[in-house]
């Protein structure tokens, strides 16, 4: 039975051509930029990487980001010196549940349906942006952060808010420079960034400098929900398995992946979207945007691939999306039965209640031309091959 009956949104590959470049409709406007939550010294730290290059027309949007985070500074002291000992002392005794897979593939869904069981807990919205005061820091920050957000996630109409689950790379990327997201503000020097995915090229100094960030990232928040067992969304944890097995040995993943024709166009529009929302460097050509796309997928997936086998066979789960939005339920019932977790009896009618609330959520369907079609299967036809896809969703609906 279909759970999730999500409506459809027709697009054809017209709506996000590559010549059309980027959605500059909100281009002026300064609060979106997860760069307003970074610490002050990994601010400069990101300004140094990037040469101190800011284009003039985002020029306000770093000057509120840099305001933000200079205030935040006093708090991030206090925060510190209150809170670092107790973080530092909070064991982890139960290794994470960790979400992982490419972007547009079903994460935040997983996420948001696993953090209603109120026996784990997870970072919000609020917390990733301000990670680094988010205790000490609520009172007057919290409501800094929600008049920022939008009611609705650009690039697909998804609620959000300071207290929706979040994912961590934004708290990694706010407190250190190994995040993925550091290309969408620095788009300019994207490739760079890209490379933290999976640390292929990093040093072992740096390897340690994220293990050392990481944990103690995961201490504060197990530390805020009193020990709680995590569930941690973070897409860039799918290049990181032996980094994250070695901190983690019994760690849990749940693997999703989805149809590459539609993941394509699904990526297209996020980029389409949101790169904008976030940069202070004005990107370069969606067409180039695009290129590194598709080879961060392969790579990326191709490192899942050759990295699953380090996972114990009863840690893994892997997730296809279009079943999942089908029959979400019996995914999860499935998750809960192959990891072991208790109470899934207990907390399905509130799973339901909530998926019951995501019945007005639209899902795309997309339009696709033969060169669009040719160009994934160049690119992506091992991945493909690998999960049995062999035409675009829409023909097979």
């Amino acid at each position: 039975m279909m759970l999730y009956p999500f409506p459809h949104i027709l697009y054809s590959i017209d709506d996000f051509s590559l010549a059309m470049d980027f959605d500059l409709t909100n281009n002026s406007l300064v609060t979106y930029t997860p760069l307003a939550g970074y610490t002050l010294p990994n601010l400069f730290r990101m300004l140094a990487q990037n040469h101190f290059h800011i284009s003039p027309r985002y020029a306000a949007r770093f000057t509120y980001s840099m305001a933000l985070s200079t205030i935040m500074s006093p708090f991030y002291i206090r925060e510190r010196v209150k809170y670092d000992k107790a973080t530092e002392n909070t064991p982890i005794t139960k290794d994470p549940i960790f979400i992982i897979g490419h972007w547009r593939c079903g994460t935040t869904l997983m996420h948001n349906i696993l953090t209603r069981d109120q026996q784990f807990g997870y970072f919000t919205t609020y917390q990733t942006l301000i990670p680094s005061i988010f205790i000490s820091g609520e009172k007057f920050f919290k409501p800094i952060v929600v008049a920022s957000l939008p009611k609705k996630r650009p690039m697909d109409d998804g609620d959000l808010s300071a207290d929706l689950p979040q994912e961590d790379i934004y708290a990694l990327g706010a407190l250190s420079p190994y995040s993925y997201y550091h290309g969408w503000c620095f788009p300019k020097n994207m490739e760079h960034y890209n490379n933290y995915i999976d640390f292929t090229s990093a040093s072992p100094q740096t390897i340690q400098d994220w293990k050392t960030i990481y944990l103690h990232l995961l201490k504060k928040i197990t530390m805020y929900h009193k020990g709680k067992q995590l569930i941690l969304k973070n897409q860039d944890n799918t290049g990181k398995i032996p980094q994250l097995l070695e901190m983690f040995p019994d760690a849990k993943f749940i693997y999703m992946y989805r149809n590459p024709y539609n993941l394509y166009m699904s990526m297209m529009k996020f980029m389409h979207k949101v790169i904008p929302l976030y940069c202070v460097q004005t990107p370069p050509p969606l067409k180039e945007v695009e290129e590194k796309m598709m080879t961060l997928f392969s790579h990326m997936t191709q490192k899942y691939l050759k990295d699953k086998p380090l996972i114990p066979k009863e840690n893994l789960l892997e997730v296809k999306y279009e079943q999942f939005l089908n029959q979400p339920l019996d995914v999860v019932s499935t998750l809960y039965k192959k990891f072991n977790l208790s109470g899934y009896p207990d907390v399905e009618p509130t799973l339901k209640t909530y998926l019951a609330t995501q019945k007005t959520v639209h899902t795309d369907k997309y339009s696709f031309t033969d060169p669009i079609k040719k160009k994934i299967e160049n690119h992506w036809g091992f991945a493909l091959s690998e999960y049995q896809y062999s035409q675009p969703q829409e023909d097979l609906l």
